[in-house]
């Protein structure tokens, strides 16, 4: 696979979607037997993955799963919650501990591990001496810095008094250094049901995709684009560009995926912050992938403003195929709209374009 690519596998089955994307990526090829190799998930706050907080047990299974066919490793995984809450009981809440006993893996508190400073920063040692480090951040909302994703999960990597530093001196410059520091080997990011607004959970919007890519900045830059967010709004990224950590050069070639958004999956029950979006919606048997594109897009013009300027209801889902003359449609399964944003599922900077072009 092209490092300067990323590939994203639509579905609901976790743990063949994740065998599926590194089969495709051939992560074996990279490995070696005796490998040290870290696992770095989301374990911010002992939430359970629905919740919209952590990485889902699921994907950190199939990740598992292919390391035990491939070869034979020592496989450590390692987090540190964020300051005030427990790694250990965010291990035993997500099930963590269980697999790690199932898949003869050890499980770390990087909040007891030692650490060396890097460019005046302390940075744990186990991540350091790892010979292939795995990222596997969620894709989700932040209240200070509007996304997180693969560049602030290594945050996790820090003891907890750095971690308060980093917060003292405005997130972005430091998480932008923190990326030449430590570079994830390869990154997979939990795009199941992120929390739209806040990185410790509480409204998911169900997005059912996993992404797969070797630049923590180059996904970065295609998840602001699959939540609607300008990366100007989200300076680490800009930042971490430009001090070497990777590339922002993202295009419509580069996402690859592996099938197609119609495999996403039904609806599941949303969100009270989703429901309050969904008024703005006629869904008709909507795939979560274009759902939840929608919602991101829905929930960014809301923060800007220019929600309620929206004249007409938008119709998505595969209840509307064949259907004509309904005013506004987002999503190929609308092309009889009067009106139509075609894509299967269109990102949502793509649908908040569309929506002002057509907004009273």
């Amino acid at each position: 696979m092209d490092k300067n690519k990323i590939a994203v596998r639509y579905g609901m089955d976790m743990q063949q979607m994740v065998l599926d994307l590194m089969r495709y990526a051939d992560i074996k090829s990279e490995l070696h037997d005796g490998m040290k190799i870290a696992l770095k998930p989301n374990l911010v706050v002992a939430k359970e993955p629905s919740s919209g907080a952590t990485t889902h047990t699921e994907i950190l299974e199939g990740v598992l799963m292919y390391l035990k066919e491939s070869g034979d490793y020592d496989v450590t995984i390692m987090e540190g919650s964020w300051v005030g809450d427990s790694t250990r009981r965010a291990f035993r809440v997500c099930g963590y501990d269980t697999l790690a006993e199932k898949y003869g893996a050890k499980l770390l508190d990087l909040k007891k591990d030692s650490f060396h400073i890097y460019k005046g920063y302390r940075v744990c040692d186990a991540p350091m001496q790892a010979d292939y480090l795995i990222n596997l951040p969620v894709l989700k909302g932040h209240c200070q810095t509007t996304m997180t994703c693969a560049l602030k999960n290594m945050k996790g990597t820090l003891p907890d008094t750095e971690k308060r530093r980093f917060h003292a001196e405005g997130l972005h410059v430091p998480i932008a250094t923190l990326g030449t520091i430590i570079k994830p080997n390869v990154t997979i990011v939990d795009g199941i049901c992120g929390d739209l607004d806040f990185e410790e959970g509480g409204n998911p919007i169900p997005m059912n995709r996993i992404l797969l890519g070797f630049d923590s900045v180059l996904i970065d830059t295609c998840v602001c684009h699959m939540m609607g967010i300008d990366t100007d709004e989200v300076p680490y990224i800009g930042l971490a560009a430009k001090f070497g950590a990777g590339s922002m050069d993202f295009r419509d070639d580069t996402l690859i995926e592996l099938n197609d958004a119609s495999n996403a999956g039904r609806l599941p029950l949303l969100s009270r912050k989703a429901k309050q979006l969904a008024r703005y919606t006629d869904e008709r048997e909507a795939c979560s992938a274009c759902y939840g594109s929608l919602i991101h897009a829905l929930n960014r013009l809301d923060e800007m403003g220019r929600l309620g300027w929206l004249d007409e209801k938008i119709c998505i889902g595969q209840g509307f195929r064949g259907v004509e003359g309904c005013p506004l449609g987002v999503g190929n399964c609308t092309a009889g709209c009067k009106s139509s944003l075609r894509g299967c599922p269109p990102r949502a900077d793509q649908i908040m374009e569309f929506l002002m072009e057509h907004m009273g």
